[in-house]
């Protein structure tokens, strides 16, 4: 059995470096060995700047090389079922950036590969390994704001540039399928449970792009979450994610990337608290999980399961508004 999970990037991309790159030098047991761009000159570039190996000629060439035991997909989102495919076909894990496709019939494919072939799927909802989701949980699971009626999840952060692959949605672009996404997983976390989608109201930018949206979201046991994103140039930086029970609420704030700061609060009739919950970087712990799924067969939070669900509310969210597919 192999004690090292070799990963290539698809894509020089933005996200790639604090994702993947910077967070294998804190993590044991994985190397990032190789990187393919549309642009070869790109690549070679991205591989002398973050000492990358290896630098291959095409994505194909790339997922299908026997250098490879993994392969990051941090390309737009319509180019994610694609390539998540070819690289699960080809035998590799895949890391897969969020949002996990464009509809959730992709999202089904590239599961259905997964498990046919009986390799590691994960969407990088990175949140999601940091203590503070556990901690969260803890609260929420124990009863300390009684049973949960109402959730607010909001992630909101200026896209002004019009040329972003956000605001093109033949590429997946949006503001719910960028930022949103991880505003209905958050509410999904906190509800324990896979909702319908009540209501949508929306700011339509470029044609067929929500540069803002609302939704309302009712779960089965009528829990209501207002769900809220937009990527307008005015708009506040802002993520939080409340949660008001019964008896009480608790507010996160900065669920995102609460190593670079977050509090959680707990208000209860006996009183308030606060708090923050001690992690490394978000990127750190989701590799580390993820290494341990391809090498000993962990178990991670951020599966198909979970990415075909979330992909079923933000298909949904788009229907409801009245906008177009994405990818299409």
């Amino acid at each position: 059995m192999s004690t090292m999970v070799r990963i290539g990037l698809l894509g020089a991309s933005r996200i790639a470096p604090p994702a993947v790159i910077d967070a294998a030098r804190h993590v044991e047991r994985v190397e990032v060995v190789a990187v393919a761009a549309r642009d070869r000159g790109r690549a070679e570039a991205f591989a002398v700047e973050h000492g990358l190996a290896e630098v291959f000629d095409s994505y194909e060439a790339l997922v299908t090389s026997d250098q490879i035991d993994a392969v990051y997909v941090g390309l737009p989102p319509s180019g994610h079922e694609p390539w998540t495919v070819a690289a699960l076909e080809a035998g590799k894990h895949v890391l897969c950036e969020k949002p996990f496709a464009c509809t959730t019939a992709q999202a089904l494919h590239m599961v259905e590969v997964a498990e046919r072939t009986g390799l590691v799927l994960c969407e990088a909802f990175h949140w999601r390994y940091h203590p503070l989701a556990a901690r969260l949980g803890e609260i929420i699971e124990g009863g300390e704001v009684g049973p949960v009626r109402h959730i607010e999840a909001v992630f909101c952060v200026p896209i002004p540039d019009l040329s972003d692959l956000r605001h093109d949605p033949r590429l997946g672009g949006g503001a719910m399928m960028d930022l949103g996404c991880y505003a209905v997983q958050w509410a999904r976390f906190a509800a324990r449970g896979e909702p319908e989608v009540e209501r949508v109201e929306v700011v339509e930018g470029e044609p067929g792009i929500d540069l803002s949206m609302e939704a309302t979201l009712r779960f089965p046991d009528g829990i209501e979450a207002r769900v809220v994103t937009s990527m307008a140039p005015d708009v506040e930086v802002r993520a939080k994610l409340e949660v008001t029970g019964a008896d009480g609420t608790v507010l996160v704030e900065n669920p995102l990337a609460p190593h670079l700061g977050h509090r959680l609060v707990v208000d209860t009739p006996q009183g308030s608290t606060t708090e923050t919950v001690e992690g490394e970087a978000t990127y750190v712990h989701q590799l580390r999980a993820f290494v341990a799924a391809v090498l000993d067969g962990a178990n991670l939070p951020t599966g198909g399961v979970d990415a075909v669900a979330t992909m079923r509310i933000i298909e949904a969210c788009y229907a409801e508004a009245g906008l177009p597919v994405r990818g299409g």
